[in-house]
């Protein structure tokens, strides 16, 4: 048996199915308009409470979808199957943040704020040097615990960072 070919809204029964829709809730909303007070209330307060509670559970589901997919990416970085450009990356975040500070506070960042960031860039620069420089570190490390399976990476404290902020988070959006 042929299965019936199903064909795309076109954009005039878009428009038609959007209108409906605003008729709806324009006539509902008139019709609780014409209720009592107490009713009204009751609808108010139910219909918030039922929107609030969607609106948490899906923004915790899209909060778990983009962070999994901020660890997947960072994983994917850690194995050498992508590169991430850093230093590209921040130069754009500085502007587009400067840019929104100076259009809702009217003037951009000081000059202490800008050398603040960059003494963090460099410090960061410092530490991956460490980082790499690790062997004797894990030396020092292996001979005072005895133990040479254990390696602490990026991704381990990365990892756990954010599964704890993640619990903290859920924590506190109840």
């Amino acid at each position: 048996m042929a299965k019936p070919k199903t064909e795309e809204p076109s954009a005039e029964d878009a428009k038609k199915i959007v209108d409906d829709a605003k008729n709806f809730i324009e006539k509902a909303i008139a019709d609780i308009g014409k209720t009592s007070a107490t009713k009204q209330l009751i609808l108010g307060t139910a219909s918030g409470w039922i929107t609030g509670f969607i609106t948490m559970k899906l923004g915790k589901v899209a909060a778990v979808g983009l962070g999994g997919g901020v660890i997947l990416l960072h994983i994917a970085s850690q194995k050498g199957y992508i590169d991430i450009n850093w230093e590209k990356i921040n130069k754009k975040v500085d502007k587009i943040s400067d840019k929104i500070e100076k259009e809702t506070t009217g003037k951009g960042p000081d000059w202490f704020e800008k050398v603040e960031r960059f003494v963090d860039r460099k410090l960061d620069k410092a530490e991956d040097l460490l980082k790499k420089k690790e062997v004797k570190a894990k030396r020092w490390y292996n001979n005072f615990t005895g133990d040479d399976h254990y390696r602490a990476t990026e991704t381990h404290v990365f990892v756990a960072s954010f599964f704890a902020g993640m619990a903290l988070g859920l924590i506190c959006g109840k």
